[in-house]
């Protein structure tokens, strides 16, 4: 197991400066820049501010210093977010979009997967047709179709929840995002569990725990579920990083002060610093927390140690 981890570790690292690098090298193709306005400005401006900033170097020696702060895990200072540092917006967002999306995915994986199970051990009758019929409106509803509409629901005429802004993650102000973030990921862990349910409780061992007298409740929830949500755990991975990471449409919806909220607007502004320490957050993440799948994996299904 520990030369497997290492190995995984060794993929890792080369995958992410191939990220950090397509991104450094899309920022400087793309038109524009973060200095540029509807004013124009004097010749000689632009000239003390690519000076300042390090523009007027060669390109190789301008990847050479970004990477070098990447490797450093400085990511340098916001061009538009003047005396901020992009580590303090990171560490300041972080938690807001970790909040909801943790809380988001928790909701997920309980509902999804005892909507699931009813489905399998319920095939084909009336729970089985229902659920399967949620779990697709589930997928098919976007997130900025779903968040406005339940705002103009339990808000704007329930008055139930508040429609925006941050309060904490222990208000009420994360029900309707946590709710909007977690209707698709319920809904392909619902399905995802039905089909590995199905599989499982088709097999021997199923059998032969029925044939020992077990009861069904010890048969389902001490064998077929453990290897039932085997999908799920390989869902689990990059759905949760990109939870934790924060959901740009959701954060947009409802303001919140996330890290997807931040990356639009380093987009919309070519912060170059603040674009590439949110990506190679991400990156790590994301890669990050494959790994801790593939380890959940040997745990719960031995013969993959093999």
């Amino acid at each position: 197991m520990l030369r497997f981890i290492i190995r995984r570790l060794l993929i890792t690292i080369p995958t992410i400066f191939v990220v950090i690098t397509v991104t450094w090298g899309l920022i400087r193709l793309a038109p524009g820049n973060f200095y540029s306005g509807e004013k124009k400005i004097s010749k000689s401006i632009e000239s003390n501010i690519r000076e300042k900033y390090g523009l007027n170097k060669p390109w190789y020696v301008q990847y050479g210093r970004t990477m070098s702060h990447i490797v450093r895990l400085d990511f340098g200072t916001s061009l538009k977010y003047e005396g901020q540092s992009v580590n303090a917006i990171i560490a300041r967002s972080v938690p807001v979009s970790a909040g909801i999306g943790f809380l988001a995915y928790l909701l997920a994986l309980a509902v999804g997967v005892f909507i699931g199970s009813v489905a399998a051990l319920k095939q084909n009758s009336v729970w089985d047709y229902l659920s399967m019929a949620l779990a697709m409106v589930g997928i098919s509803v976007p997130n900025f179709v779903l968040g406005p509409i339940l705002v103009l629901g339990l808000s704007l005429n329930l008055y139930w929840f508040p429609p925006a802004r941050w309060s904490g993650v222990l208000s009420r102000g994360v029900v309707l995002p946590v709710l909007t973030l977690s209707a698709i990921y319920m809904a392909y862990i619902a399905r995802l569990t039905r089909a590995g349910m199905l599989e499982v409780l088709r097999s021997d061992y199923i059998r032969t725990a029925r044939a020992k007298g077990l009861s069904e409740t010890a048969v389902v929830i001490r064998h077929a579920l453990r290897g039932g949500i085997m999908p799920v755990v390989s869902f689990t991975g990059p759905a949760l990083a990109l939870l934790l990471t924060g959901t740009v449409v959701v954060e947009r919806i409802f303001a919140l002060p996330g890290l997807g909220n931040y990356f639009i607007q380093a987009s919309l502004n070519r912060d170059e610093p603040l674009i590439l320490g949110i990506v190679a957050f991400i990156s790590i993440t994301l890669l990050l927390m494959n790994l801790l799948v593939d380890i959940a994996y040997a745990y719960l299904d031995p013969r993959i140690r093999y």
